[in-house]
């Protein structure tokens, strides 16, 4: 974990501290003319009242008018300010933090969400609301009370104690709400992800009829996140009530203190009225941050979560720029655990693959194919071991330089929010004859083109308007976008009809002319009718490994018996076979 990464959250906050010291400078003058009113009383009641100057009234009147004029300006300023801090934050963080979330997402499938933007959203909002004026103005309660000490020193006795006891439901209120916050917030984080991963699988909920099954799993998380949060809102609203009753009170009662002290001949009617006004802008910011307190719980619990989201995933570094890949591929004693896997699906595989040659991976389910073809990308890094490209850790490559040489088909095609041409150029400069180039190469160019808009029809994430093989075969086209030097298919034949087959083998044929080094993961014998070599994974470790014809034929020595020449017999009962066959 690099010290770059433990602060790069911290250091856009730091980059944001000019403003907020504009803001601290225009809270200083603020506050200070926040004292007008105060001055205003005291001269009209002991200098107008007692003189009976309209003069002096009109003067005091209007120099009172001006400097609360300024204050209003200066106030609107300030907010300002903060609201374009808020969006430089947002500025500074938002690209960093969209690679966050998406080196999360490879690391911990399971995590992956788009939480980490409404914890920048609250964390934004918060600093351009007005929550943090509290911040900036409480400095300002020890003035405050040291004027009130200067008209009478039980003025400031009574208004400290008043603060503190204010103060004191503030801290009360953040010990007896923290915990439900906390807890509520993450109770709504998961309800928010079930319902998305309930969104995404629709089709299956409507034609089973689960809906009500599922949905009332995710109404007990949200249920359970409503009830924490309206038990930590009772307690913060009903210290936020008595805070606020408690002020009222004591600038009331305050009043009463002075009309004694005024008998007493101790201070001025002014003094009275003025100690009045400021008892009640020192203790503002303190009520102010007991009624912001839930917002500035939840900013404090999105700062947390962005700051450890962060330090997670440490910035990548630029490398030094390597000459464009030619397709040799060398697996060396690799061994990889899924993330969130507690045991390898990958033990100590090693093999070497010429540039241009065709690999068919075979084995039985959770064999570690897909996680092979995962590693061969450097999707998934390993524990031990490497996997070179031209000799080079795939580790050591830039992925934005490596990505244009590499062509890759999942079993899970997802398509992007965009036109047919952007997802086939993978939303780079359109090159309209690669675009086509590909969608040929991959057979689907006759089916774009009886689309209603052709090339330019905009398909959704889901691709709504489109078949599973139709999505599958604009997938293909994406992987053979370009001239990558390495391709990886896995299942490419899943949801193809016997039209889509005939194209896949033809791309499968134009990709051997090419050069390009191929990886098909299939149990088609139709499919790997051309590929030059055969690798058979059983339990994450590689089972057989050769020419075709001669896996092929170790494969079926077991099964009549006979042993191939030159080559040792391996039984199915010792492991050593091929889990699961090949189909016809």
């Amino acid at each position: 974990m690099s010290p770059q990464s433990q602060s790069d959250f911290r250091h856009a906050l730091r980059l944001c501290r000019p403003a907020l010291r504009w803001v601290a400078g225009f809270s200083l003058f603020i506050n200070l003319l926040m004292l007008t009113p105060a001055l205003y009383m005291l001269q009209v009641y002991d200098r107008v009242i007692t003189s009976g100057s309209k003069e002096t009234l009109l003067m005091l009147t209007l120099v009172a008018i001006f400097l609360l004029a300024v204050m209003v300006g200066l106030e609107w300023v300030r907010s300002r300010l903060l609201v374009r801090a808020g969006n430089h934050l947002d500025t500074l963080v938002s690209g960093r933090l969209y690679r966050a979330m998406f080196a999360r997402g490879l690391a911990s499938p399971d995590e992956g969400s788009g939480q980490p933007l409404d914890d920048l959203k609250t964390v934004r909002q918060f600093i351009a609301g007005n929550g943090l004026f509290a911040f900036f103005d409480a400095p300002w309660v020890p003035i405050y009370l040291a004027i009130l000490f200067v008209f009478n020193v039980w003025f400031g006795i009574f208004a400290t104690g008043a603060g503190l006891l204010l103060l004191g439901l503030a801290i009360i209120n953040e010990k007896s709400a923290r915990r439900l916050l906390a807890e509520a917030g993450h109770e709504h984080i998961q309800a928010q992800a079930q319902a998305g991963s309930n969104l995404r699988n629709a089709e299956v909920l409507h034609a089973m009829g689960m809906l009500s099954s599922i949905m009332r799993r995710w109404e007990e998380r949200h249920v359970a996140a409503l009830v924490k949060q309206s038990r930590a809102s009772d307690r913060s609203s009903g210290l936020s009530h008595l805070s606020k009753g408690l002020r009222i009170l004591a600038q009331s009662l305050i009043l009463g203190l002075g009309a004694l002290l005024v008998l007493e001949a101790s201070i001025t009617p002014g003094m009275m009225i003025a100690a009045s006004i400021l008892m009640g802008r020192a203790l503002a910011p303190i009520d102010q941050m007991i009624g912001s307190w839930k917002s500035f719980v939840g900013c404090r619990d999105a700062y947390c979560r962005l700051d450890a989201l962060f330090r997670d995933a440490p910035t990548e570094t630029r490398r030094l720029s390597l000459p464009a890949p030619k397709g040799e591929v060398a697996v060396e004693a690799l061994t990889l655990t899924p993330p969130g896997g507690a045991k390898p699906s990958l033990h100590n595989i090693g093999f070497r693959v010429a540039p241009g040659e065709h690999v068919g991976i075979i084995g039985p389910s959770a064999a570690g194919k897909t996680t092979l073809a995962r590693a061969l990308l450097g999707i998934w890094l390993p524990e031990s071991g490497a996997v070179r490209l031209d000799g080079a850790d795939l580790r050591h490559w830039n992925r934005d330089e490596l990505g244009p040489h590499v062509g890759y088909l999942p079993q899970d095609i997802e398509l992007f929010d965009g036109t047919i041409s952007e997802n086939i150029a993978r939303f780079g400069e359109i090159d309209d004859a690669q675009v086509i180039a590909a969608a040929k190469k991959a057979g689907v160019h006759e089916m774009i083109l009886r689309l209603p808009e052709g090339y330019e029809t905009r398909i959704g994430a889901a691709s709504g308007a489109l078949s599973r093989g139709q999505r599958q075969r604009i997938g293909l086209a994406r992987a053979l976008y370009g001239k990558p030097v390495l391709v990886v298919l896995d299942e490419p034949n899943a949801n193809l009809d016997d039209a889509g087959e005939r194209a896949l083998a033809e791309a499968m044929r134009q990709l051997k002319k090419m050069g390009t080094t191929l990886f098909v993961i299939s149990h088609r014998r139709s499919v790997l009718a051309d590929v030059d070599r055969l690798l058979v994974l059983g339990d994450g470790k590689l089972r057989l490994w050769g020419t075709r014809d001669d896996v092929l034929a170790r494969i079926a020595a077991p099964r009549r018996g006979q042993a191939v020449p030159g080559r040792p017999l391996r039984h199915r009962a010792s492991g050593e076979g091929l889990p699961g066959g090949v189909a016809t």
